[in-house]
């Protein structure tokens, strides 16, 4: 067995599992899980983990989530092929690469703060053939204006409560999923609706996630 076919064997068993514990049910979400190269968005050190279920670090004090809330993410954004998405906290781009395979590259806008980490995501996205995602260096908790409205808002960091320019660039109808709590201690994965500017919002559960740092969420105390 090559190297190649090792690695599609362990993302098919991943996504076994996943839909076993329940974390993926639809077959949109199991295809992009079972597509998506897990072992180009970890470091070399780590990447003999890639397709375990857990967290690793990627440096900055910064983590790509585990595959399961990935995968519960996904599912709740209930994403469709040509939606709009703005992802807040790029990360290693695992994420967002899961979301493009769905919706296309194209139409993938990922916000995040640390620009080392924003520079080894676009080169991780290219490698796996996501290039066209477009990665924009800055304060995920502001949005992109310039690039709204967006059919789904996918947050990867903890907030107080759904930042104000998160919901306006959301557009009507759309969905946004978002983890909300104190900075240190458990969060509630929450999905927020937008239906004729009136917000509604569902808990899916106690997740953990770092802070969202900016203007409209936590005070960077680097």
């Amino acid at each position: 067995m090559t190297g190649a076919d090792r690695t599609e064997r362990a993302r098919e068993r991943l996504v076994e599992g996943l839909r076993e514990r329940g974390d993926v049910y639809s077959n949109r979400v199991a295809k992009a899980m079972a597509t998506v190269p897990r072992h180009e968005f970890v470091p070399e050190a780590v990447r003999d983990r890639a397709y375990a279920d857990e967290p690793l670090a990627i440096g900055h004090d910064q983590v790509v989530t585990a595959p399961h809330l990935v995968a519960r993410m996904t599912e709740l954004l209930e994403l469709r092929p040509g939606h709009r998405v703005l992802e807040v906290g790029t990360g290693s781009g695992y994420h967002a690469a899961v979301i493009a395979e769905i919706v296309g590259p194209e139409n993938v806008f990922t916000i995040e703060r640390i620009p080392e980490l924003a520079a080894q995501a676009r080169a991780a996205l290219a490698r796996a053939g996501y290039g066209d995602v477009t990665v924009v260096v800055g304060d995920g908790s502001g949005g992109l204006p310039g690039f709204a409205p967006f059919d789904r808002v996918n947050v990867t960091s903890v907030a107080p409560e759904p930042p104000d320019p998160l919901l306006d660039q959301l557009a009507d109808g759309g969905r946004m999923v978002i983890p909300l709590g104190p900075r240190y201690g458990r969060h509630e994965l929450v999905l927020v609706t937008k239906r004729d500017d009136r917000i509604e919002r569902l808990s899916y559960g106690w997740v953990r996630f770092v802070p969202l740092i900016g203007e409209h969420g936590f005070v960077d105390e680097s």
